[in-house]
């Protein structure tokens, strides 16, 4: 065989050897990557199975489990018997409080309530207040049955309207602070029965504020015309034409209330001074 041709085949030769060296080198170090990938992925695996298989590894076993829970309930019987014990006088406690006690004391309060609140129709303050020795007034029901019964929360309403009527301004301030209610048209009154003592007492600005926010608040045909009147009222006489011009505006919202039928003529009078 010519030479030429025997350096082409072993050419040829070297180059096919030398490809697939290389080829086996980079398999090689792919199966080594992948057996430490292999190794890493399984102890990951055999964590999580640690935890997963832990009572299965251990030969748990669940009869023993039960019988050691048992013996420590029995070993601790009056420790668990006095806990529920408690628990059980808790509860009953609460019930007789608030279904018993509660309900016997809301019951006389307003026993009691009922009485005075005769006199305070009539206009008999004095005995309203105090009572009439058969019966107990306001501020006695007040104190004696405050903070667990409603009937005593009244009481603060109608003692602060009493002091009011009597011309006792502060006295009306303290109990009509003293009262809270979610009753729409009560809480109202309240808070511009506070108003109107303010005003009394010559500190205006807490009357008008006060006036302001029982003509706002709970909005309906009644009382809100009857204090926006009393808070434009009470800032003309201050001289505040705009702030009384703006509350005369506001009775209008309520057309169908008496007050309506004349804001037009006080809203006239104020822009004449503006």
């Amino acid at each position: 065989m010519p030479k030429s041709k025997q350096r082409k085949n072993k050419k040829q030769f070297i180059s096919r050897k030398t490809i697939k060296e290389k080829q086996d080198a980079k398999l090689a170090a792919e199966a080594e990557a992948e057996a430490e990938v292999g190794v890493e992925g399984g102890e990951v695996v055999l964590e999580e199975q640690s935890t997963a298989d832990i009572l299965l590894e251990n030969d748990f076993d669940i009869e023993e489990f039960q019988g050691k829970a048992e013996g420590f309930i029995n070993n601790n019987k009056g420790l668990f018997l006095g806990v529920l014990g408690a628990l059980f006088l808790g509860a009953a406690l609460y019930f007789f409080y608030s279904n018993v006690y509660v309900g016997g004391q809301e019951e006389d309060a307003q026993a009691e309530l009922y009485q005075a609140q005769q006199y305070f129709e009539i206009d008999s303050f004095r005995l309203a207040l105090n009572g009439d020795g058969n019966f107990s007034g306001f501020l006695d029901i007040a104190d004696n049955f405050s903070g667990s019964t409603k009937a005593a929360n009244l009481a603060n309403y109608y003692a602060g309207v009493s002091f009011l009527n009597l011309g006792e301004f502060e006295n009306a301030i303290q109990y009509l602070e003293k009262f809270s209610s979610s009753d729409q048209l009560v809480s109202v009154m309240a808070k511009g029965a506070m108003g109107d003592a303010y005003m009394e007492l010559g500190q205006e600005d807490k009357g008008i504020n006060l006036y302001k926010q029982a003509g706002t608040m709970n909005a309906n045909e009644l009382t809100s015309p009857m204090f926006l009147l009393k808070a434009g009222l009470a800032m003309e006489r201050k001289g505040d034409f705009a702030g009384a011009k703006e509350m005369f505006e506001k009775i209008k919202e309520y057309p169908s209330s008496t007050q309506a039928a004349e804001a037009e003529k006080y809203i006239a009078k104020v822009q004449a001074q503006m």
